[in-house]
């Protein structure tokens, strides 16, 4: 369920005005809640950050462009490769059958970085960054750490990079 914006009024808890009928839908009357604090993330931090990842992919090196086709492709590798990942692993029954399984699950997703180990097959997808699914403090985690991966695959700072974007 996507949280619901509520005011403390000093002494409750109070939906906000347009949300009345999502609260009735989503809790009962009667009913004990936990309520966790949700932190906005800034809209024009998210926008900076997807303008810096674009930057780090136009000045990628040659021998690099042709592995990342678009700024999307970059991101998701990059975040992957800082652990914002996701991991499954496929145990085949021969070394064989395992490349056989990677073939078959590359196509599944354009952005999963799919991996051998002998007999298993390991494929790691990005976490998404949707405001969604990452709070301001894991995005801003998430996007520090891609950031820095990129600035030095790019061979600059991190700092220069963002002013670039900017």
């Amino acid at each position: 369920m996507t949280p619901l914006p509520y005011v403390w009024d000093g002494e409750a808890m109070r939906i906000r005005p347009g949300f009345q009928r999502r609260a009735d839908e989503a809790f009962c009357v009667g009913e004990s809640y936990t309520l966790d604090v949700v932190e906005d993330r800034s809209a024009a931090s998210h926008r900076h950050y997807f303008a810096a990842v674009h930057e780090a992919w136009a000045n990628l090196p040659d021998d690099l462009a042709e592995r990342y086709p678009t700024s999307e492709h970059l991101r998701k590798a990059a975040l992957i490769r800082a652990g914002y990942r996701d991991e499954r692993s496929f145990i085949a029954s021969s070394r064989a059958e395992a490349i056989r399984m990677a073939a078959f699950l590359k196509p599944i997703d354009d952005f999963a970085l799919v991996a051998l180990n002998g007999t298993a097959v390991v494929v790691f997808t990005a976490k998404s960054q949707s405001m969604r699914a990452m709070g301001k403090k894991v995005f801003q985690d998430s996007k520090d750490a891609v950031l820095d991966a990129l600035a030095e695959l790019i061979g600059v700072k991190a700092d220069d990079l963002m002013r670039a974007a900017a």
